[in-house]
């Protein structure tokens, strides 16, 4: 018996090598990879075109020469950028430590919320009111006033340091926006998840972590994942309070040139940090639709 199935096997082994694909087959083939090469053709030439006309209409404009000098002196930014990359690493910092803690608080607070019974009552009615708060209140005033304002109080054993504070403000903000992330994959799993854990012998909080919460979690990570992009570019706002980050110290050269070209180069390294975070994120998105569209796990 043993010696028939090695026999069949190697005759469908021999089957699929000698497998020639038809000539309609071939000729579909054919017919696709010419379409996405003529896809790919006509995309980079209308990308050409159109970089052309805006080149020509930015250029053509009467003040062009004048905004050239003033926002791209190839001098200025050759000066600004040592400066600057120094600075970016504050902003580094920042989004570590900071998203660690972001996860963290919005973790417990949308655990807090979607706590069950009459006596987590206070707890689900604080969370839902610091999220709501802190939503609500802009991250410029709330920046302000933790960096401007706690320092104005005094505190004995409370730091000044605008770097402190200002991770501080961040981390509050951006934890409610993700502990609403956290919330809503919590709600999206379904309860008989819970009941199925409970009827093994789980306890509520054993099912809430072994159960639930994985499911939840795997299920918002291309939304945190685009909260942690937004925070990158926020860190700049940190130098409201006099902290030396790539913002500060485009602006520091900024007021002794009265040039404004630091600033574009600061806008620009923001934006080569955050380009490679955003397409991690675009193909996580994609691998978890291609799963969930194939009945795999999300």
């Amino acid at each position: 018996m043993t010696l028939d199935k090695e026999e069949l096997g190697s005759g469908e082994r021999d089957a699929a090598d000698d497998y020639t694909p038809s000539q309609r087959r071939r000729d579909r083939e054919r017919y696709r990879r010419a379409r996405a090469r003529r896809a790919t053709a006509i995309g980079a030439l209308s990308t050409l075109v159109t970089a052309v006309v805006l080149y020509l209409v930015v250029v053509s404009a009467p003040g062009w020469p004048r905004t050239k000098e003033t926002f791209f002196d190839r001098e200025y930014a050759l000066e600004a950028l040592p400066k600057v990359l120094e600075g970016l690493w504050l902003n580094v910092r920042l989004l570590l430590i900071c998203g660690a803690a972001v996860l963290v608080l919005g973790m417990l607070i949308a655990v807090a919320r979607t706590l069950r019974g009459p006596v987590f009552f206070p707890l689900r009615f604080l969370a839902a009111a610091y999220t709501d708060f802190f939503r609500g209140l802009p991250l410029i005033i709330n920046l302000m006033i933790v960096v401007l304002g706690v320092p104005a109080l005094r505190l004995q054993g409370v730091t000044v340091d605008p770097v402190l504070l200002g991770g501080t403000a961040l981390t509050l903000t951006y934890s409610a926006y993700v502990a609403e992330v956290f919330r809503a994959g919590i709600e999206s799993v379904h309860p008989s998840q819970r009941a199925a854990a409970r009827s093994l012998g789980l306890s509520n909080r054993q099912a809430l972590r072994y159960v639930v919460l994985p499911q939840a979690v795997r299920r918002q990570v291309p939304p945190l994942l685009n909260d942690l992009v937004s925070l990158q570019k926020d860190t700049g706002l940190v130098s409201i309070g006099g902290a030396v980050d790539a913002v500060r110290a485009a602006d520091i050269i900024v007021g002794r040139s009265l040039n404004y070209t630091p600033y574009i180069v600061a806008g620009l390294v923001f934006v080569a940090l955050t380009i490679p975070m955003t397409r991690f994120t675009d193909w996580v998105t994609a691998r978890m639709d291609r799963r969930q569209a194939q009945g795999g796990a999300i």
